[in-house]
């Protein structure tokens, strides 16, 4: 994953967590593991390296208040992951990316070299995320179809109702809680949800 980690992307980006766990994949990004010993450029790679999918929101491109520069981050390892698709070995070739954007058709505006590449918008929408999250997770299942997205949006909604419930057996708030702690919860609400119904 890819994608602005700032308080105000928060919510898509815990639906985007939801999503991907709900469709039985595991969410990866640069928040997984602190190390300061490492750069941050170093374990981006190695994600990028060890995914096979990957999920690029490339939507942050305001400018910065103090600096009146953009932040292209998202840009830099969208390069980084094609890059590896297209210069990297026969296991690299095979990466499969989702490019999001808030309008379809706005990166042209800025990053006009990606052209011709399939960019999916999600508006800003919890909902618009879910569903190009899971249309792109369904493409790549190798299995039968995935959850429809009104069915993930449904089961998303009842996990925010429990969600502070699950907090408790962290010891932690649902506004506390880091990547792999919410990561865990949904794994947690999924792994109960799944077993219900068989």
């Amino acid at each position: 994953m890819n994608c602005p980690f700032d308080e105000d992307y928060r919510p898509l980006f815990r639906a985007m967590i939801f999503t991907i766990v709900s469709c039985g994949f595991k969410p990866r990004c640069a928040l997984e593991v602190i190390d300061g010993a490492a750069t941050r450029i170093s374990k981006i790679e190695k994600l990028i390296e060890d995914c096979q999918l990957g999920i690029h929101d490339i939507s942050r491109t305001e400018l910065d208040a103090a600096s009146g520069l953009p932040r292209f981050n998202m840009p830099l390892e969208l390069g980084l992951f094609l890059g590896a698709k297209r210069y990297g070995d026969a296991v690299q070739r095979q990466k499969k990316c989702l490019v999001l954007d808030v309008e379809r058709y706005r990166f042209q505006r800025f990053m006009s070299d990606i052209a011709g590449q399939d960019i999916e918008a999600h508006g800003g929408q919890i909902g618009e995320i879910i569903n190009r999250v899971r249309a792109f997770l369904n493409s790549a299942s190798r299995g039968a179809p995935l959850a429809g997205p009104a069915n993930i949006q449904a089961d998303y909604a009842v996990f925010q109702e429990r969600l502070e419930e699950l907090c408790r057996e962290l010891a932690l708030r649902p506004d506390e809680l880091e990547f792999k702690d919410f990561a865990w919860a949904a794994a947690e609400f999924v792994a109960v949800g799944n077993q219900e119904r068989t």
